[in-house]
C-alpha cells in the first residue's frame, strides 16, 4: 500500500487530479502493483475523499488517550511523530484520527516511521493542506535516503 501512495503523490501532485478509481486501478496493476494492495490502497483513498472529517476544537489542554493496540502498533517513534506535527500545528484532531486510522491498516507492528510519514503526507494530500517545502522534505525522509527520487 504504502508504495503506490509514494507513486499517487510522485505522479498526481494534485490530490484531485488522479484518474478515476477503475482507470487508476487499471493503471496500477499495468505498472506492477498487486491486485489486493491496490484494493486496499484505493479503497482507503476513496474513504479519505467521501467522507470529510469532523473538525474537532484545538485544546491545547485536551488528550488523545491511546488504545493498548494503536499505542503497540504505532510504537514511540510514530506517537513522538504525532506530538511533533500536532505541537507544530500541522495536525488537526480530525486529521490526527485518520492518521492513526490509516497507520492500523498495515501490516508492519510497529509501524515504521518512515511508512508512517506516508501515510500523514498521504492524508494532508488528500485535504490539499498547503505543505512548507520542508515539511515535504521531512515527511519524505526515511533516514538514510529519500523514498522519492
Amino acid at each position: 500500500m504504502i508504495d503506490i501512495l509514494v507513486y499517487l503523490f510522485e505522479n498526481y501532485h494534485d490530490f484531485n487530479a488522479r484518474p478515476k478509481t477503475r482507470t487508476l486501478k487499471r493503471r496500477l496493476s499495468a505498472i506492477g502493483f498487486q491486485e489486493e494492495a491496490i484494493a486496499i490502497a484505493l479503497r482507503w483513498l476513496d474513504g479519505l475523499k467521501a467522507v470529510p472529517p469532523v473538525e474537532l476544537p484545538r485544546d491545547r489542554q485536551a488528550l488523545r488517550v491511546y488504545l493498548a493496540e494503536e499505542r503497540d502498533k504505532l510504537g514511540v517513534d510514530c506517537l513522538g511523530f504525532i506530538a511533533f506535527l500536532e505541537a507544530a500545528d500541522l495536525l488537526t484532531p480530525a486529521l490526527r484520527e485518520l492518521v492513526v486510522e490509516g497507520a492500523m491498516l498495515l501490516e508492519d507492528d510497529p509501524v515504521p516511521l518512515a511508512k508512517f510519514k506516508i501515510i500523514v503526507l498521504t492524508i494532508l494530500w488528500s485535504r490539499e493542506q498547503a505543505l512548507e517545502p520542508l515539511i515535504v522534505e521531512e515527511l519524505l525522509d526515511d533516514g538514510d535516503e529519500r523514498l522519492l527520487h
